[in-house]
């Protein structure tokens, strides 16, 4: 199948993984259709329907969702209303078509006493709100549409949108010490990397006769692993050998910064199964910040990642 042939309905706008996967495909000559609220809003399952069967694609893409890991904590009937229902009613609606979904989870399912990579098998034992409201959305989703490829992945950042890296930039701008977390442990994964994993999914979830072995979870992240410190550690030298300023960045453990929401101290995910079903795997994630870094350094840092960003739990 040709990128010519295949429809793709990316739900969420602003995301980082969206903005990345609607740029790839218009390029790559897909007919892609890109919504968010209004049109779609997870919280409105009739808005979720209605779109979906306007659009009439092939494969639904849900890149939407509530990751605001602290606050969901106060707020969890909204969480789980776009997490868990909203993705049903997005799956449940391409079912109706004949379409598949692809539909991106969080390394938050797993509650971090491991300390090996998590594998597709491993019991899943989220220990917060939102890691409660992305499983059950897995579950909702899985049993709603028998096309489904759900995407675990972790630590999302590119040079858009609201994430870690960016906030570091920031901060590295109007400070000269950082403080960040040196004992949760998982994978720096670039959107633009993600978007190009789901742009060679897509035909072989269209495919008139897929392989079945397509469906299912799987764990996609960059290759590698680290802390938030280091990777802090990893942006601020990047950025300083592009001009940015020099940064001390220092280490401390997560109860020097307590956090409303707690978070697992491991979530390393297992890519095997990824690559044994498609072939396919993402570089190391520290390519990737470099391409990253790249690009931001083409205007000055300071503005590139002027957006305020939230904290999340990882920096003082």
């Amino acid at each position: 199948m040709t990128g010519d042939t295949c429809s793709t309905l990316i739900i969420g706008k602003s995301g980082q993984v969206s903005s990345s996967l609607a740029g790839l495909l218009g390029g790559e000559g897909y007919r892609v259709v890109t919504a968010g609220r209004p049109e779609i809003d997870l919280r409105d399952l009739q808005s979720v329907r209605r779109a979906i069967l306007a659009a009439r694609p092939k494969v639904v893409v849900n890149a939407a969702a509530y990751t605001a890991v602290d606050k969901a904590e106060d707020e969890p009937d909204v969480a789980f209303a776009v997490n868990a229902t909203g993705a049903e009613a997005a799956a449940k609606a391409a079912a109706e078509i004949g379409a598949a979904i692809i539909h991106f989870s969080t390394d938050y399912v797993f509650d971090g006493s491991k300390r090996a990579p998590y594998a597709e098998t491993d019991a899943v034992s989220p220990i917060g709100v939102y890691g409660r409201s992305k499983l059950e959305g897995e579950e909702r989703v899985a049993a709603a549409n028998p096309k489904h490829i759900i995407l675990r992945t972790a630590w999302v950042f590119s040079p858009f949108g609201s994430n870690f890296a960016k906030t570091m930039l920031r901060l590295g701008s109007e400070r000269p010490e950082i403080k960040v977390v040196d004992d949760q442990r998982g994978n720096p994964t670039y959107a633009p990397d993600l978007a190009e994993l789901v742009s060679k999914l897509l035909p072989l979830a269209s495919a008139p006769a897929p392989d079945q072995r397509i469906f299912g979870t799987f764990h996609a992240v960059n290759h590698g692993e680290t802390t938030w410190f280091g990777f802090a550690k990893a942006i601020l030298e990047g950025a300083a050998r592009r001009g940015g300023c020099e940064v001390t960045v220092l280490p401390i453990g997560t109860r020097d910064y307590p956090t409303k929401a707690e978070r697992p101290a491991y979530s390393v995910l297992s890519t095997d199964k990824l690559r044994a079903v498609t072939g396919f795997e993402l570089r190391p994630w520290t390519q990737a910040l470099s391409d990253c870094l790249d690009q931001l350094a083409g205007s000055p840092l300071r503005e590139a990642a002027a957006r305020p960003q939230q904290t999340d739990g990882k920096f003082t």
